[in-house]
């Protein structure tokens, strides 16, 4: 029936145009060939410049004119299914990352500074080397230090010499002491010998005016009499000056025990001094840029070496319109370009009030000239919860954190427990 059709559609084809053989299709036997006629060509006559109009071929009802579906029904399904796999996965995708908010405006950062020592000296020793991982407290570079023990023991001799001070001035107090009791003991004989004095005076002067005495013993024993009030003066007198002594070597006291007080904070800044002379690392961390070398004079402040400090965060520098739901403690997953196998774990530490033009050397002002509006940028303290011990991570590298800003389980997570 197909090949009917062709035949047919093929005769009115070649009817069709003018000059065209006729091919006859009536059936044959194998002794004879089937007859072509050829229409003679008509006479000149003027061709028409103007294309001759299509023929016009009727539709009629043939397989081809069915629809798509009931003609390719298998095709169909596949297509009906991809599509709706397609829509069911596109939705997913869109469930799912509407969870989480993520960057590639983000890097490794740390408070790295540089070990320079306080003191001058000769470089003796470096027994660190690039990139070497150091505990608290380890040697990073030693100075010469010969000169700060000198003036370490002069120092110490300094204290040693204000504290012999003090004790002599105590040695001092103690014989003064004992002098006041001396003196002491000086004005109570004087003080009694004046009380005799005064006794036998007044015995002579009435046995004078009784007439049982003579003139010259009331004389004399009044003449005794006022040498012992001098006696008494005299030994109050000398009294009175070693208590005052007192005061004065109490004083001396004092001054030697401020003296030793300096000699002893010069000791103290002595042994500073020395202990200055070895460089160490305040924390854990790794040894950067090293540039010291022995027999190099390091002056004070002299940079010997980059410290970076184990203690790392992620700053995440987000888009302000990626802010709107994001909190502390919320999860973080962090990808690190260096090492992309790896997959770190983190939380939000905090977010910086104030996006990271504001705090840049040359702050945008925008009350000036025209205004065009920027996404600004705001950084993000991410903290990573388990950093990997077997790889060097330091300021600089690059990360891609995701943050998931709704704890709640996507529709592709509740069917991956399923």
């Amino acid at each position: 029936m197909f090949e009917d059709t062709v035949l047919e559609r093929a005769r009115e084809g070649h009817q069709g145009i003018e000059g065209a053989p006729s091919i006859s299709h009536e059936p044959t036997t194998s002794d004879e060939r089937p007859e072509i006629t050829t229409r003679a060509p008509a006479e000149e006559r003027p061709v028409s410049k103007e294309p001759a109009p299509p023929a016009t071929i009727l539709p009629e009802a043939t397989p081809q004119n069915r629809s798509f579906l009931r003609r390719r029904p298998v095709v169909s399904a596949i297509g009906a299914v991809l599509l709706a796999a397609t829509l069911g996965g596109g939705y997913l995708y869109w469930d799912y990352t509407g969870h989480f908010e993520s960057t590639d405006d983000a890097f490794i950062a740390a408070r790295q500074s540089a070990l320079a020592p306080k003191v001058s000296g000769y470089i003796t020793s470096v027994p660190v080397t690039d990139n070497q991982h150091v505990a608290a407290g380890d040697v990073i570079a030693r100075l010469d230090d010969r000169d700060y023990r000198v003036a370490l023991a002069q120092a110490e001799a300094q204290v040693a010499a204000a504290r012999a001070s003090i004790e002599n001035v105590d040695a001092q107090l103690d014989v003064q002491q004992a002098q006041i009791a001396a003196n002491q003991a000086q004005v109570d004989q004087a003080q009694a010998a004046l009380t005799f004095a005064q006794q036998q005076a007044t015995r002579y002067q009435h046995l004078e005016q009784t007439g049982y005495g003579t003139v010259q013993n009331s004389e004399q024993y009044t003449s005794q009499l006022h040498q012992q009030q001098a006696s008494l003066l005299s030994a109050q007198a000398t009294l009175n000056l070693a208590q005052r002594q007192v005061e004065s070597l109490k004083a001396q006291r004092k001054s030697a025990v401020a003296n030793v007080a300096q000699a002893e904070a010069q000791r103290d800044q002595a042994k500073l001094n020395l202990s200055y002379t070895t460089v160490t690392a305040a924390q854990p961390g790794r040894v950067v840029n090293l540039s010291a070398a022995v027999g190099q004079f390091a002056q004070p402040g002299t940079n010997l070496t980059m410290f970076v400090p184990d203690q790392t965060w992620v700053t995440a520098n987000f888009k302000e319109i990626q802010l709107d739901q994001m909190r502390p403690g919320e999860k973080v997953t962090l990808k690190i370009d260096a090492y992309p196998g790896r997959t770190i774990n983190g939380h939000v530490e905090s977010v910086q009030p104030g996006s990271g033009t504001a705090f840049s050397l040359l702050p945008a002002q925008n009350a000036t000239g025209n205004y065009v509006k920027i996404v600004q940028r705001v950084p993000v303290k991410i903290v990573m919860d388990n950093p990997p011990t077997d790889v060097a991570l330091g300021p600089g590298m690059s990360v891609v954190p995701t943050v998931r800003i709704n704890a709640a389980s996507s529709l592709l997570e509740r069917l991956g427990k399923l």
